[in-house]
C-alpha cells in the first residue's frame, strides 16, 4: 500500500523539471505552467470532496484500485495527447487519482497496522508511514524525470509511459491487499462524510492551516522551481531543476521520520522553526542569486513543511470521529492541495508587477504568518490535544 501511494505521488510531481520542455514544445509561458500545475489541485479537490469519503462505506481496497486505474489512464493520455489541452486534461485526471488515493491510503495504512498490531493500534506509526510515503513519492518524481530528461531520448513520452507501467504494476499488487472495512455494515449505517469528535473544531482548524501553508511551499518549488532556476540563476539543466524539489521533499520525509519520536510541542516548534528559517533563506537566495543557497534553503524549508504536514495529518486523525476518518482526512487534503495550487498562481501574477525578489519576500512572510496563526489556534488550551486520546502527534 505504501509503495502504491509513493508511486502515485511521484507521478504527480514528475513534470516539475520538464515544464520548460513542455513550454517549448507547446509554446506557452510561466503563467500557463502555473495554470496547468493548478489543474492537479483542482482534480485533487474533486476527488477528495466528491469521492474521498467513499472508502468509509465501499471499502479501502476498492477505492485504491479505482485511484490507480484513473492514474494509469492519465499517464497514457499524457503520453499520446500533445498540446496544452492534453496537459490540462491529463493533470486534472492525475489530481482526481490523488484525491481518491491520499486520504484513503492514509486511513488504509492506519487500518492495516491496527489489524496487524492490535496492542499498539494507537501508535503514530501509520500516520508517519503515510506521510513519508506521500512526501517520498513527491521527492522521487522530479528526480526520476530529471534523470530521464538528461539521459533518454524523447523524455516527455518516456517519463509518462514509464509511470503508466509502474502504476499498472501497483494496481495489480493492490488487488492482493486485504480489505479492512466491513462493507455490508458500513453501507447499512452510512457514516457521515465529515464528523469531528466533540470539541475538536479548534484542533482541526489548526490542522487545516498547517496543511495549506506547507503545501503552498511545495507548490511554489514544484511548479516554478525550474522557471526560477532558469530566469534568476541562469541554470537550464533539467536534472538540476529536478534536484530542487527532490531535496525539498526528501528533507520533508526524512525530517518527518527523524523527528516523529519528539513530544508534540517540541515537534511543532521544530517544524515552525525550520519552515520559517528555510523560507527566509529562499527569499535571500533569490535576492543574492545564489544557487547553492537556494537549494539548501528549499531543503530546510521542506524539512519544516514535512513536519507541519505530519502534524496536519495526525491532528486530523485525532479530531475525526472514527467512522468518518477518511472523510475528515479528505477535507484536510483539499485544504492542503488548495495551498498547492492557488498561491503559486497568485505568485506568478504578482511577480510581473513586483519582481521576483519582492514577491518572494511577501510570499515567505505570508506563509510564516499563516503557520503562526495555525499554531495559535490551539495555544489557549493546556496541551496541544487537550481532551483527545489520539495519536501522539495530536
Amino acid at each position: 500500500m505504501a509503495l502504491a501511494y509513493t508511486v502515485l505521488m511521484a507521478f504527480g510531481t514528475a513534470p516539475a523539471p520538464l515544464w520548460p520542455l513542455y513550454a517549448e514544445r507547446d509554446g506557452f509561458g510561466p503563467t500557463a505552467i502555473t495554470v496547468v500545475f493548478a489543474m492537479l489541485a483542482v482534480g485533487a479537490a474533486v476527488g477528495f470532496l466528491g469521492l474521498g469519503h467513499l472508502s468509509d462505506r465501499l471499502g479501502r481496497r476498492r477505492v485504491v484500485v479505482a485511484a490507480l486505474a484513473v492514474a494509469v489512464g492519465a499517464a497514457l493520455l499524457l503520453t499520446w495527447w500533445e498540446g496544452l489541452a492534453g496537459l490540462v486534461v491529463g493533470r486534472l485526471l492525475n489530481g482526481v487519482g490523488i484525491g481518491l488515493m491520499a486520504s484513503t491510503a492514509t486511513a488504509y495504512l492506519h487500518d492495516l497496522y491496527a489489524r496487524a498490531h492490535p496492542r499498539t493500534a494507537r501508535s503514530g506509526l501509520p500516520e508517519a508511514v503515510a506521510t513519508a510515503s506521500g512526501l517520498g513519492g513527491l521527492a522521487l518524481g522530479p528526480l526520476v524525470a530529471g534523470a530521464v530528461a538528461v539521459g533518454v531520448p524523447h523524455p516527455l513520452t518516456a517519463t509518462q509511459s514509464g509511470f503508466a507501467a509502474a502504476l499498472a504494476v501497483c494496481l495489480l499488487l493492490a488487488l492482493l491487499t486485504p480489505e479492512t472495512v466491513e462493507v455490508g455494515r458500513a453501507t447499512r449505517f452510512r457514516p457521515a462524510r465529515f464528523a469531528l469528535r466533540p470539541g475538536a473544531r479548534r484542533l482541526y482548524i489548526s490542522a487545516v492551516g498547517f496543511g495549506f501553508c506547507s503545501f503552498a511551499l511545495f507548490g511554489l518549488v514544484t511548479a516554478l522551481g525550474a522557471v526560477l532556476l532558469h530566469t534568476e540563476f541562469h541554470v537550464s539543466s533539467a536534472f538540476v531543476a529536478g534536484l530542487a524539489p527532490f531535496l525539498m521533499f526528501s528533507a520533508a520525509a526524512l525530517a518527518e521520520l527523524a523527528l516523529a519520536p519528539l513530544p508534540p510541542r517540541r515537534l511543532l516548534a521544530a517544524g515552525i522553526a525550520a519552515f520559517s528559517l528555510g523560507l527566509a533563506l529562499v527569499a535571500l537566495s533569490v535576492h543574492e542569486t545564489g544557487l547553492w543557497l537556494f537549494l539548501t534553503a528549499t531543503a530546510v524549508a521542506g524539512a519544516g513543511g514535512g513536519v507541519l504536514f505530519t502534524v496536519c495529518v495526525a491532528r486530523s486523525v485525532a479530531a475525526a470521529a472514527p467512522a468518518s476518518r477518511a472523510g475528515v482526512l479528505a477535507v484536510s487534503f483539499v485544504a492542503a492541495y488548495a495551498g498547492l495550487g492557488l498561491p503559486v498562481v497568485l505568485f506568478s501574477v504578482l511577480v510581473h508587477h513586483w519582481g521576483t525578489p519582492v514577491t518572494m519576500v511577501c510570499f515567505a512572510a505570508a506563509l510564516v504568518a499563516g503557520v503562526a496563526a495555525s499554531a495559535g489556534a490551539t495555544a489557549r488550551r493546556s496541551g496541544v490535544a487537550s481532551g483527545f486520546s489520539g495519536p501522539p502527534y495530536a
